[in-house]
């Protein structure tokens, strides 16, 4: 077994720049192990001295104040317990975009840009489209396809009032409110009946619920369990939206649900066993994996 390497301080007679900082954050961090040590240290300490990351390469030699420096250890301290850099920062870029996060969302990932990319494909031509992001968390997909296409009307609904919160939050910060409504709902129990959208979305929660605690320290012990436990065999409320979304669908209109790759055949075989949806296909992420189901709605 090979032995971790003690990290050593630099000698007392030497300033803590910003240089040593990210030298021995990065070692410290990666003998804690962290996948991206000195990402992780740039974060953090640009966070510490409020400043952009590049910041730091043009002040290598810059001394830190006692008071960035106590902030900096503290934050190293909870990464090193394996708390998620984007909660420690309280933010996290998706599609682009700077998002809010709080424990109280799942932290935005690269996998569900693909999930963004396929709204932004779906709606493309439409004068006017109209889509349901269910499941919204922080928000990150419904604001990223408002950014993206302004004549796109969103409804953005999560059961949790906290994420809510977040939701509205993101929206504000980055000017879509007018296109963006924000509901605290259990899927579709807040949408007015006779509600009809052109796309149907949502990164639902997927993990089998025996398998959470299974899952990497960074999500098990600090992302939201109500965002990732799927039930039994992580369907149960990918079953209900499949079974309830045909009711607010225009004929022809587009179903699109992120899942997680191993459950790619079994999705194909629910929507071809309901009877509701045609043209039933599965798109890749950007690591070539199934990652979000994609169907129309029959007429």
């Amino acid at each position: 077994m090979t032995q971790q390497p003690v990290v050593s301080p630099p000698p007392a007679d030497e300033p803590w720049t910003v240089r040593r900082v990210l030298e021995w954050t990065t070692s410290h961090l990666k003998k804690h192990g962290s996948d991206t040590p000195r990402l992780d240290a740039e974060i953090l300490l640009a966070h510490a001295r409020g400043c952009q990351r590049i910041q730091l390469y043009t002040q290598f030699d810059e001394p830190l104040s006692d008071a960035v420096r106590a902030q900096m250890r503290e934050l190293v301290q909870r990464r090193s317990k394996r708390e998620p850099v984007a909660y420690l920062v309280g933010q996290r870029e998706f599609f682009s975009l700077s998002f809010r996060v709080t424990r109280d969302v799942l932290i935005p990932r690269p996998d569900t840009e693909t999930l963004v990319m396929e709204i932004l494909d779906g709606v493309k031509g439409l004068s006017a489209p109209k889509v349901l992001d269910l499941c919204t968390g922080s928000g990150c997909v419904a604001i990223s396809v408002a950014k993206n296409n302004k004549a796109t009307q969103l409804t953005a609904v999560d059961l949790s009032a906290e994420a809510i919160a977040i939701a509205h939050e993101n929206a504000d910060r980055h000017h879509v409110t007018d296109r963006v409504e924000i509901r605290e709902s259990d899927l579709f129990a807040a949408i007015p009946v006779g509600s009809k959208f052109d796309v149907i979305a949502g990164n639902p929660p997927y993990i089998p619920s025996a398998e959470i605690e299974q899952l990497d320290a960074e999500v098990s012990q600090h992302e939201p369990r109500m965002a990732l436990d799927g039930g039994a065999d992580g369907l149960t409320v990918i079953r209900r939206i499949i079974d309830a979304a045909p009711t607010f669908a225009v004929p022809n209109g587009l179903l699109l649900l992120e899942f997680t790759p191993e459950q790619a055949g079994t999705l194909e075989t629910l929507l071809t066993d309901h009877g509701g949806y045609d043209e039933i296909s599965i798109r890749k992420d950007l690591a070539h994996r199934p990652r979000v189901l994609r169907a129309r709605f029959r007429s």
